[in-house]
């Protein structure tokens, strides 16, 4: 008995010898893809044998996903995809049907991509962003944003579901075999192709007589005739401006457009070409200085367009609006549909372009004003506006405004920072005019002009001469001012350097009262400017006692302070004698 169980083991050691040589000798791989007979189907399961040791099972599902399980009868031949040869705990081939179909539509996928080529392949459903479309069995994603050149319609996607469409590959992902798909590009190379062919039937400068308003943009208008689009820009639209397009037209409308540029598959057309030019006739009918009337059509902040006739529109510039403001808002003083009158400045078929004057129509205020007003006029002025440096004044009944400047309220420096902040809006002030600039219309006014103007004092005096002057007040920095004789308007300040070198009398010695000589060491009467300098005066009249008395001292070893010293008690000597 154990010799014939024996026998038995041997003869079945020798068949799985011989079994697995045979199977070796097929060469079977895990990873290929093999061709396998199916052997009977079930409610879960397709049992289909590779010539292995034993059948594999596949399940139902893949071939129910692809929608081929309809197709397939036992004795079928099929191809799958080995994954392992032996199963490690039932001992059975492990393959899938549908991973054989995504490898082999897998390397098409990859040759479609490299080469640029259209596939085969039938919408199966939604999915998050898009579609998902069966090539060859294989899922390829199919991207909202591509599906169409258009959001497609119900309609289009049951047609897509129903028949194959042609797509291409624009993107694989081999790491996850990922594959996203385009159908707009497809039809966009069929439709380019198309207008391609319509195109090259078309010439610049012909008319396209019943062109249909599609869509209107801030920018323009576009046409459609036949199966092509053409754009006409805004400028092309009218010969008078507009703001928009749709000033002019309406989406659905006809009209006749000429094709003025053809770039590539783009064309570009234009209705305005198909008026006559309102310039030409108008640069022979209008000439400069000419008065005529006119509706504002728009107010920018540089100026205003005017409509003198139609389709011919020109600008009112912001400095033609008015005489004396330059820099006003043209909003101020225009409105849209305001009729007006105005000057044409000058016109120019060439270039295109109208300008007009809106102030050249009435007289300038300035001119009356030069009329009635010269320099030196005593006027009557209304406070208008202030600010840290002048007031702004209006000139008696006219529309003139004058300045005066802060320099020009008073005569006394020490009350000029006060003088602006005791009026008030509205109030009238009696002002000289010293000033007309008649090249920028300015005019600038004064109230110490109507004063005596104490810098008269020095309309004799020179350089380098000698005042006496008193002591008004001396400020921490140790500058002292100054006023001469008894004209207290006249104050100057002297700094501290144009005092003594000793800086230790210098805040001691100079008291409100004191009477001290000052050098003019700067005169300029024409600005009102004088520089007093104590040191200097000081210097030129020790070197004046030393001149006259210095050579008393000569050869006796005697300083100059004590000559100046003996000079000043013979000086005070003669005094006291002229006293007695």
């Amino acid at each position: 008995m154990k010799e014939i169980i024996k026998e038995k083991s041997s003869k079945h050691i020798e068949f799985k010898k011989l079994l697995d040589e045979d199977l070796a000798n097929r060469k079977f791989k895990e990873g290929t893809i093999i061709s396998s007979t199916v052997t009977a189907i079930g409610k879960k399961w397709v049992w289909c044998d590779m010539g292995l040791k034993s059948e594999c099972a596949i399940n139902i599902s893949e071939f129910q996903l692809t929608k081929q399980i309809d197709s397939i009868k036992v004795g079928s031949k099929i191809d799958i995809l080995l994954e392992k040869i032996e199963h490690p705990r039932l001992g059975e081939p492990v393959a899938s049907f549908e991973k054989a179909k995504k490898v082999r539509s897998w390397r098409a996928m990859q040759t479609a991509f490299e080469n640029n080529s259209k596939v085969s392949g039938v919408v199966v459903g939604r999915v998050k962003g898009g579609y998902a479309v069966s090539v060859d069995s294989f899922l390829a994603f199919l991207p909202g944003s591509q599906a169409g050149t258009k959001k497609i319609t119900n309609d289009e996607l049951s047609q897509l579901m129903k028949e194959p469409h042609t797509y291409l590959v624009c993107k694989i992902d081999k790491r996850r075999m990922n594959v996203i798909l385009s159908r707009k590009q497809v039809l966009e190379e069929a439709l380019n192709e198309s207008r391609g062919k319509e195109i090259a039937k078309l010439k610049e400068g012909m008319i396209i007589d019943n062109a249909i308003c599609k869509t209107i943009t801030p920018w323009g208008a576009f046409f459609s005739f036949g199966s092509l689009e053409l754009l006409v820009h805004i400028n092309e639209c009218s010969w008078s401006r507009i703001s928009t397009p749709g000033d002019l037209l309406t989406e659905g409308q006809t009209s006749r457009v000429k094709i003025i540029k053809i770039e590539g598959t783009r064309l570009s057309g234009s209705i305005k070409q198909l008026q006559p030019d309102p310039f030409i006739e108008a640069s022979n009918k209008y000439k400069p200085k000419q008065i005529v009337s006119g509706v504002i059509t728009s107010v920018k902040d540089y100026g205003a367009f005017c409509n003198i006739e139609p389709n011919l529109t020109g600008l009112i510039h912001q400095t033609e609006i008015d005489h004396l403001n330059k820099n006003i808002h043209p909003a101020k003083v225009l409105a849209v549909s305001q009729k007006v009158s105005v000057q044409i400045l000058s016109i120019s078929a060439e270039d295109r372009k109208l300008s007009l004057s809106y102030k050249n129509t009435f007289p300038s205020p300035w001119i009356s004003f030069k009329e009635k007003f010269k320099k030196d006029s005593v006027v009557s002025c209304y406070l208008k506006s202030k600010t840290d440096y002048a007031a702004f004044l209006l000139i008696e009944d006219t529309p003139i405004t004058g300045m005066l400047h802060l320099n020009d309220i008073t005569y006394d420096t020490s009350k000029k920072e006060e003088g602006l902040e005791k009026y008030n809006k509205k109030d009238i002030l009696k002002c000289k005019i010293i000033e007309i600039d008649d090249a920028n219309m300015r005019v600038r006014l004064s109230l110490k002009h109507l004063e005596p103007n104490p810098f008269d004092f020095f309309k004799d005096k020179k350089i380098n001469s000698i005042i006496t002057a008193t002591v008004d007040s001396v400020n921490q920095k140790g500058d002292i001012l100054v006023y001469l004789g008894n004209n207290k308007k006249l104050k100057i300040s002297i700094k501290k350097s144009k005092l003594e070198k000793d800086e230790v009398t210098q805040k001691s010695r100079f008291t409100p009262g004191m009477r001290v000589d000052c050098m003019i060491t700067e005169l300029r009467p024409e600005k009102n400017k004088v520089t007093l300098s104590v040191k200097a005066a000081e210097q030129a009249q020790g070197k004046e006692m030393l001149k006259k008395y210095g050579s008393e001292g000569v050869g006796t070893g005697q300083v100059l302070g004590d000559i100046l010293g003996k000079a000043l008690n013979l000086k005070n000597k003669k005094k006291s004698k002229t006293k007695k």
